[in-house]
């Protein structure tokens, strides 16, 4: 994974709390799908890095309809974003829906969220379309301190996009998942290691790879291991690096361009609204303020 620029990483510690107060007001007052996008696009802008005058869009249209927001850098869109009410639970037919948008536009990577829980998909462009869940994450919950849950805001940043985060945080789940680890159990390379360590514990032994095999495959895996789909699709990626090896990492995007001037930014956004009318204030935040 890419190292998080010591300022990108300052603006999650910074912004990051201010929205998870924002959140839990706006789920406390069940707010509709309008302002949870507004305050959606103020996330985009101020955590992820994006500028949400010019990057950040919601005319976008796919087959005459419009999706709920885009993030497009360097006129090419980068994440297509299906936004339901901060009180809606995310279902599959929204994740559907979602991936139709993104197969139709020609768009790879793909977001469903309520402000709150977050689901990051990779279409594949095969036949029939098909996708990766690539992970899911709380906002309320997330640790902007955390290394660990800072990569998950880099792979969803602008920043990110130039160093190749979610492609990189792609192949790490691709990877070191139980389905390709358990097929990497059943690899000839690893059973006859296993055979040599087997004939060093009970000298003289006679065992043979096939055997192991058999083991490990029956006794020592679980059935959903190394059946079906991804089970196969694990095989499939097992046998392919044995045959030929690792395979060259994909080009990095370059990001480079200089925005034009923003338009005046409206007088209150929801995000400000909501706060005020919750009796918090930016500066009211213990984050602006210092410690007590």
């Amino acid at each position: 994974m890419a190292s998080i620029a010591k300022k990108v990483a300052e603006r999650f510690i910074k912004a990051v709390p201010k929205f998870q107060k924002v959140l839990q007001i706006a789920k406390d007052r069940d707010v509709n799908e309008s302002d949870t996008v507004a305050v959606l696009n103020d996330i985009f802008g101020d955590v992820l890095g994006y500028d949400k005058y010019l990057e950040v869009t919601s005319e976008l249209a796919i087959r005459g309809t419009y999706c709920d927001l885009a993030l497009r850098v360097d006129d090419k869109v980068q994440f297509l974003i299906e936004a339901k009410a901060i009180g809606i639970d995310l279902k599959d037919s929204h994740m559907k829906q979602a991936c139709d948008y993104g197969a139709n536009h020609g768009v790879q990577w793909i977001v469903l969220t309520n402000g709150i829980e977050w689901k990051v998909y990779r279409i594949r462009f095969e036949q029939p379309i098909n996708f990766d869940l690539v992970c899911t994450f709380d906002l309320l919950a997330l640790n902007p301190k955390s290394e660990k849950d800072q990569e998950l805001l880099f792979l969803l940043a602008k920043e990110g996009l130039s160093k190749n985060a979610r492609e990189d945080f792609y192949e790490k789940v691709q990877s070191v998942n139980r389905y390709v680890i358990g097929n990497l159990m059943l690899a000839e390379p690893v059973l006859s290691v296993v055979r040599r360590e087997l004939r060093k514990l009970a000298e003289g032994m006679k065992i043979d790879v096939v055997e192991i095999d058999s083991i490990v495959r029956t006794q020592v895996l679980k059935r959903e291991i190394v059946e079906g789909d991804e089970a196969e699709a694990a095989k499939a990626r097992v046998n392919k690096f044995y045959r030929k090896g690792m395979t060259p990492r994909r080009k990095k995007q370059t990001q480079q361009s200089e925005p034009s001037a923003p338009p005046p930014a409206p007088e209150e956004s929801v995000t400000d609204r909501l706060l005020r009318e919750a009796g918090e204030t930016e500066t009211s935040h213990p984050l602006s303020r210092g410690a007590a």
